[in-house]
């Protein structure tokens, strides 16, 4: 079973058909109780840093959740829900991450030239060979994104990047953890393999 984390701040209908179409067993809480019953957890994301800890602390979820990551089960974070693993964001200057992964969240410069927030279909190059969510995903294919922020990590668990005026973290991968920047609910194929290889993680 495969836990969807409903804490008003993403789009979870879509990741649900997603994940459904590939016949997995979902369903949508923010009970952790629930949570903790599945053997897989999604936290999807859109919106702003601090009131998105808001509603996790609301519906008591973060103990849940890092009780998901430390008991070596399968997590994935979408968006907003990557960004939250760390340990603090430029967005949110009182408040502080779940800090499950070592490292910080920076808007993109205004210096560029580019639109931000980061809105379209970008490239993936991809920074390392072994990671199970990207299997059979392409070098340099394309995904959608949609933030103004993007993760900085401390440690080497970069899997794939994209460039926006700079380079950035567009895939973490460590152990357990899985975190994609982009949407694949809404990458069309290769998002959907995405999701497929995340139903297979052991």
């Amino acid at each position: 079973m495969i836990a969807i984390i409903d804490y008003g701040m993403g789009n979870i209908h879509s990741v649900q058909k997603a994940l459904e179409s590939f016949g997995a067993e979902t369903v949508v809480t923010n009970q952790p109780q629930a949570i903790k019953a599945c053997d897989k957890v999604i936290l999807p994301g859109v919106g702003a840093f601090e009131d998105a800890l808001a509603e996790l602390k609301k519906y008591n979820l973060i103990s849940a959740l890092c009780g998901h990551i430390k008991s070596k089960k399968t997590f994935l974070g979408i968006c907003l829900g990557l960004q939250l693993l760390f340990s603090q964001s430029q967005e949110a200057n009182h408040s502080k991450g779940l800090a499950i992964l070592k490292g910080r969240v920076v808007k993109f410069p205004d210096t560029n030239g580019l639109k931000v927030p980061h809105i379209g279909w970008n490239q993936l190059k991809k920074a390392a060979e072994d990671c199970p969510l990207l299997k059979d995903i392409p070098d340099k294919s394309y995904v959608y994104f949609c933030h103004s922020y993007y993760a900085v990590p401390d440690d080497d668990i970069v899997a794939a990047t994209c460039d926006y005026g700079v380079e950035f973290a567009a895939v973490v991968c460590r152990d357990n953890i899985y975190g994609v920047q982009f949407h694949p609910e809404k990458s069309q194929a290769l998002g959907l393999k995405v999701i497929e290889n995340f139903i297979n993680l052991c």
